[in-house]
């Protein structure tokens, strides 16, 4: 039979290796921590009016990989053309003129994608309000029209690309409105050109791959 004081010891003996036990275990059992996020798709051509799930997937320190499911805080650099919910759903609301990041947020880290939304275009038809065009003078308005759209006027507000020959920097176009009111290019020519025509055409991405290519316009130098 134990006494009183080696009941104590016993106890107190009890206590300490239990102790000892957990702090152990403590130091076995640390927690998995998260090291990095990758997002799914990493890239991603999206038409108009479709939508989208992202997926984020963690890389923990033990170097196992794992779907995020909770604790994600998804954001998009524009919710106006490309909104994304709190779930990771992104819909094309608008065609982009520039690819668009999808960023999912957990613990601290981050993980990226990228988005481009197409529009549904297989044509593209070109005219110029004058074929004509001086130095320093009144500027010529191209518009694109993509059918069957969307978008319908085509620009590079929202992913066309105007190729200009000679690319001299003389002839300069940017997006403006047309007399009509309607999305253009305006150019207009600087000093001394050297080129006696300029040649003009719209590209768009193709929603089945590839690229649209509009007939080309030609503004005589006056």
């Amino acid at each position: 039979m134990l006494t009183g004081r080696k009941l104590a010891l016993t106890l107190a003996f009890t206590v300490l290796i239990a102790l000892a036990a957990g702090v152990n275990c403590g130091k076995f059992f640390q927690p998995n921590i998260l090291e990095s996020i990758a997002i799914q798709p990493s890239t991603l051509d999206l038409g108009v009016g479709a939508t989208q799930q992202f997926t984020a997937f963690g890389t923990y320190q033990d170097g196992t990989r794992a779907q995020l499911t909770s604790g994600l805080v998804w954001t998009s650099t524009d919710n106006v053309d490309v909104p994304i919910t709190a779930a990771g759903v992104v819909t094309g609301v608008n065609a982009t003129s520039a690819a668009v990041t999808i960023t999912g947020d957990a613990q601290g880290l981050s993980g990226t994608a990228t988005v481009s939304v197409i529009g549904d275009v297989t044509n593209i038809t070109g005219t110029e309000s004058a074929s004509t065009i001086a130095s320093g003078g009144s500027p010529v308005y191209l518009t694109f029209v993509g059918s069957p759209g969307p978008p319908k006027y085509i620009t590079g507000d929202d992913g066309g690309n105007l190729t200009i020959s000679p690319a001299d920097n003389i002839l300069n176009c940017s997006v403006a409105n047309n007399p009509a009111g309607y999305p253009a290019e305006e150019c207009s020519l600087g000093s001394n050109p050297t080129a006696t025509s300029y040649l003009l055409y719209m590209t768009y991405p193709s929603a089945s791959g590839g690229s649209v290519t509009s007939n080309t316009l030609t503004l005589t130098v006056q």
